[in-house]
């Protein structure tokens, strides 16, 4: 009777496994390109140079995959695969690009701008910005629709009072991510639970030690630089900016209706495509109804009335709206949105996915992260471990699932052998994973908001206090070794399992 051979008695050689110094390689070469672009291009790296660079970056992956035994056929198939993960994000992308010029278009957006003028002080105004980001944010558990709703107007009514939009954004970032982080209807509060293995509110109860004192300093420093504010030289702008808002559009409370239908149909968790193209849709038919002299005055030729206002609101879907007031500053804000607005961004995470998924299924990201895994000798260190490989899965995959599945299955054992909670974990994965997503030009995150909010990432990055503050507050618990808890009775029958 003859048996079988297994597989370690096959001929076939084995594949070799990727080094540190190959898997080091790819990264070194998209590090020093970007320092490259943003060095020769400055802010506008990410409109070509940057999409280089990941290119490259993934030119040497598949080089040395390839020299690893990897076929071209499975190369391909991995990119085709990470290109797919980003269809849905695309996709959201370019509704929010018909979004914005239609909210505009409507007078929805120009009608939250002068509100808030109206209501808000610029002493308090980033402050406020970050408190009211953080409240909505925590109602609906989604960033992006915030940044991509009150985000805009908030941005809007920054640059009416003469304000920094840059500051502004990082304001709107800060609360947004906060709210999202904290909110049960949060994917990625629902997700870090579920790849640790501990329940959501267990999670989010963990998650209160890090998160408020980090928010807290944030509102802080918004408080500070606010103080500083001459709000008397703001008066001009301020008295300028309302008065074209009321030339150019007619402004009710009635406008607001998209932005209360589209948050009602977030808070309950309603397909995000749908929710955004329903406000889309609301958009265009209060144009037609209350800013008709703007909507024609897109086309041109208004010869034929009807006409016009199809090719007006065509115009606006796919290219944006444009508004020709006089005052450059108001014409730069109200010119924007459209699927096309959208492209370069699209253009960003594509690449981005290519490296990742490259990255990803030659085994050199895996290899780095178990070198990571060799460094930890402490609490302290496999906390600042993770927070470092969730930062650096933001930065490598482009993607903010990513960044926290990944670590959470690599590190699941590791937390399980030194005998702590597994909330310990699902805590860390969100105080960097989730929170430092946008700090990145080409994540999906990071492109989202930099496209949204018309301000560059790296322009925004030094303001995201929240965002910064946080990893470091995780790091300092876990070197403390304080609210780090050990493991229960349930750890041990889940890791058994």
């Amino acid at each position: 009777m003859t048996s079988t051979p297994d597989a370690s008695q096959s001929n076939d050689p084995p594949t070799p496994q990727p080094t540190v110094l190959q898997a080091l390689a790819p990264v070194l070469v998209l590090i020093s390109l970007l320092s490259f672009s943003v060095y020769l291009f400055g802010e506008d790296a990410s409109y070509g140079p940057n999409q280089i660079a990941l290119c490259l970056g993934a030119a040497v992956a598949a080089l040395i995959g390839w020299k690893n035994g990897q076929t071209w056929d499975d190369l391909e198939g991995s990119i085709i695969d990470g290109v797919t993960v980003a269809l849905k994000p695309i996709l959201i992308l370019f509704s929010v690009g018909m979004l914005i010029g239609s909210w505009i278009m409507a007078g929805t957006v120009p009608t939250m701008i002068y509100y808030s003028l109206l209501i808000l002080d610029p002493a308090i105004f980033y402050l406020a910005t970050c408190v009211i980001c953080a409240l909505i944010a925590l109602s609906i558990g989604s960033s992006w629709t915030v940044a991509g709703t009150v985000g805009i107007a908030l941005i809007g009514a920054a640059a009416g009072l003469g304000l920094s939009v840059e500051i502004t954004a990082g304001a709107i970032i800060s609360g947004a991510y906060f709210g999202d982080k904290m909110s049960p209807l949060s994917e990625t509060t629902n997700l870090a639970p579920a790849v640790a293995g501990t329940d959501l509110f267990t999670h989010i109860g963990h998650m209160v030690w890090t998160t408020l004192p980090s928010i807290s300093i944030a509102l802080v420093l918004f408080t500070i630089i606010g103080l500083n504010i001459d709000s008397s030289s703001n008066a001009d702008n301020l008295d300028i900016t309302l008065r074209l808002l009321t030339e150019n559009f007619t402004l009710n409370p009635i406008m607001l209706l998209p932005v209360v239908v589209l948050l009602v149909m977030a808070n309950k968790r309603l397909p995000p495509i749908p929710t955004i193209m329903t406000g889309a849709l609301l958009g265009v038919i209060l144009a037609l109804i209350f800013q008709r002299p703007a909507v024609v005055a897109l086309a041109g030729d208004s010869s034929n009335v009807a006409l016009a206002l199809m090719q007006g609101v065509w115009q606006t879907l796919f290219d944006g709206f444009a508004l020709d007031s006089g005052n450059a500053t108001l014409d730069d804000l109200m010119t924007r949105g459209g699927m096309s607005s959208m492209l370069n961004t699209v253009w960003l995470i594509l690449c981005a996915m290519v490296f990742g998924a490259v990255m990803d299924h030659t085994g050199l990201l895996r290899c780095l992260v178990g070198y990571a895994l060799s460094f930890v000798n402490s609490t302290g260190s496999l906390i600042a471990t993770t927070l470092a490989t969730c930062i650096g899965a933001n930065i490598i995959t482009s993607d903010q699932y990513i960044a926290v599945v990944l670590p959470g299955r690599m590190y699941k054992m590791e937390y399980v052998r030194r005998n702590l909670d597994m909330k310990n974990l699902s805590r860390t994965l969100e105080d960097a994973g989730t929170v430092t997503s946008p700090l990145v030009p080409w994540n999906t995150c990071g492109a989202y908001m930099a496209a949204t909010l018309g301000v560059a990432t790296f322009a925004y990055l030094p303001y995201c206090f929240f965002n910064l503050i946080n990893p470091i507050v995780a790091a300092i618990y876990g070197f403390t070794n304080f609210k780090i808890a050990p493991a229960t009775q349930d750890d041990s029958v889940y890791a058994s399992e």
